[in-house]
């Protein structure tokens, strides 16, 4: 076994503290099943607190920035004192750059996007695990550019639309209806936009573009 191979598959113990139900249920099954790795969910700040207090420490801890309890950076300065100095990462459909330095700066392990592909999360935690601070190509260049949110830039005006039906429950018929296009071509955005989003189906990209603040 290569030290590459040991690395990826030693148990790593990941907190996961996320009041959406759907997007914590994907995470764990996935970080579990297929990564290998020791999940715990929590709903809620206090709930992640209670945990670190009745396990100890963990070796990641993902905090969804907007759940219960978190209060901006002060939940995350709760969560960092509480895992005795192991890695403390947030986890957020959308962050500001002047929201990101402020995380970082404060020692955060790092920012992981809803939108980050499973494998990719999976791989950041171990990234954290090793030491080092992660923060997604997408925040680095939104920073560069100067840009909000990197998700919107990468859905057309007609992609949106589609985006806006969907949360509203509409099937792709009655989308084609309200767009006065073909269903098709309904079906073929949908397509592009659960690839865009890295989503299996619509339904997760709709929970991430409403996490996202798209819709």
């Amino acid at each position: 076994m290569t030290s590459n191979d040991s690395f990826q598959d030693a148990q790593i113990r990941v907190l996961l503290a996320d009041d959406h139900r759907m997007v914590v249920d994907m995470f764990q099954l996935f970080l579990r099943d297929t990564a290998k790795m020791d999940v715990r969910a929590a709903a809620s700040l206090d709930e992640a607190a209670q945990i670190l207090q009745e396990e100890g420490s963990f070796d990641v801890v993902l905090l969804d920035l907007n759940m219960p309890g978190m209060n901006g950076v002060n939940g995350l300065k709760r969560a960092m004192r509480l895992n005795d100095g192991k890695p403390v990462a947030i986890l957020t459909g959308n962050a500001t750059p002047r929201m990101m330095q402020e995380i970082m700066a404060l020692g955060a392990a790092g920012i992981v996007l809803k939108t980050t592909p499973l494998r990719s999360l999976a791989n950041a935690i171990r990234f954290m695990h090793a030491g080092e601070q992660y923060l997604p190509m997408e925040l680095v260049q939104m920073v560069q550019s100067g840009t909000q949110n990197p998700a919107r830039g990468n859905l057309s005006s007609k992609e949106m639309d589609v985006l806006t039906h969907l949360a509203e429950g509409l099937s792709n018929k009655e989308i084609a209806n309200e767009l006065q296009i073909a269903e098709a071509t309904v079906k073929m955005h949908v397509t592009r936009i659960c690839r865009k989003f890295s989503a299996n189906n619509r339904t997760r990209a709709v929970i991430l573009a409403k996490e996202l603040g798209l819709v």
